[in-house]
C-alpha cells in the first residue's frame, strides 16, 4: 500500500481494517458493568433485554390476557444501569414514573436457538433489578402504535443489585418483593412467571443470538405504581439479593 493510502494514525505494517490499528475520532464510551457479590471483579453489560408482562396478575392489571400472549421483548441501553444503591434522578418529560421489580439473568455463554433443557448452562448469574418506566410516555406510545423506547429505555432506568453466580441458585421459585418507603408495593413468587427463565432464554435466543454480557429482565409482578422524588425503593429476590435506590 502506498504511504499516502494508509489511514491516518495507522501504524506502518498494521492491517488498515483492524480496529486496534485505527484511531477513534472520539473517546470510546465507558463499559457499563454490574458488581459481583463478594468479589472485586465486574460483569460487563452488553445489552439489556426485557420481557413484557410475564406475570399473569401484572398482565391483567395492564389490560392484557395472559392466557393468549406469547413472550415479547423490549430493550434498555447498557448504560441505563444504576448500581451500588446510587440515587436515581427523576427523569424528564414525565409525571408518572413507575417501579417494576424483577429478577435479572446475566448471560455468561452465548448461543442461538438454545434448547430449553440447555438454557441454564448459558447463565452466569442473577441479581435483583428495577425496570423503571415513564408510564405516561409508554401509554401514549401504546395508543399510537409507536415504540416504547422513550418510556422504557431512558437514562438511569435500570437500577440493579450485585450479581450472584448461578451455581446452586434455584429460580423456579422464591419470593420477589418491593417496598417503597418501607411499605410493600409488589410481592409475588418466581414460580408465577408465565414463561420460566429457561423458556425465556430459549425463546429469546431464537430471535437474537445471545452473547456473554447480555442481561435479561424477566418481568414484573402486579402492584406497579408511581413514585416521586424522595421515595426509597428496596427490592429483594429470595436467595439472590437486593436492589436499592432513592428517587431524587
Amino acid at each position: 500500500m502506498p504511504d499516502d493510502a494508509r489511514p491516518s494514525g495507522s501504524p506502518s505494517g498494521s492491517p488498515s481494517g483492524s480496529p486496534a490499528a485505527r484511531p477513534y475520532v472520539i473517546a470510546p464510551p465507558a463499559i457499563s458493568a454490574l458488581p459481583i457479590k463478594g468479589s472485586h471483579a465486574l460483569f460487563p453489560v452488553r445489552r439489556i433485554y426485557c420481557v413484557g408482562r410475564n406475570y399473569a396478575e401484572h398482565a391483567i392489571e395492564m389490560g392484557s390476557d395472559p392466557t393468549r400472549e406469547p413472550p415479547f421483548y423490549f430493550a434498555k441501553p447498557a448504560d441505563a444501569v444504576v448500581t451500588g444503591g446510587a440515587d436515581m434522578p427523576y427523569p424528564s418529560v414525565t409525571t408518572s414514573l413507575h417501579h417494576e421489580m424483577e429478577l435479572v439473568v446475566a448471560v455468561g455463554a452465548g448461543g442461538a436457538d438454545i434448547a430449553i433443557g440447555d438454557a441454564l448452562k448459558h447463565v452466569w448469574g442473577y441479581c435483583a433489578g428495577l425496570d423503571m418506566t415513564r408510564r405516561d410516555i409508554q401509554n401514549e406510545a401504546k395508543k399510537t402504535g409507536r415504540p416504547w423506547d422513550m418510556g422504557k429505555g431512558f437514562d438511569h432506568s435500570a437500577p440493579m443489585g450485585a450479581l450472584v453466580p448461578a451455581a446452586g441458585v434455584d429460580v423456579s421459585k422464591g419470593l420477589i418483593e418491593l417496598k417503597v418507603n418501607g411499605q410493600v408495593r409488589q410481592v409475588s413468587d418466581l414460580s408465577k412467571l408465565i414463561w420460566s427463565v429457561p423458556e425465556v432464554i430459549a425463546n429469546l435466543s431464537q430471535l437474537v443470538r445471545l452473547e456473554p454480557g447480555d442481561l435479561i429482565m424477566t418481568g414484573t409482578p402486579e402492584g406497579v405504581a408511581a413514585v416521586v422524588r424522595g421515595d426509597l425503593l428496596e427490592g429483594v429476590v429470595e436467595g439472590i439479593g437486593e436492589v436499592r435506590c432513592r428517587i431524587v
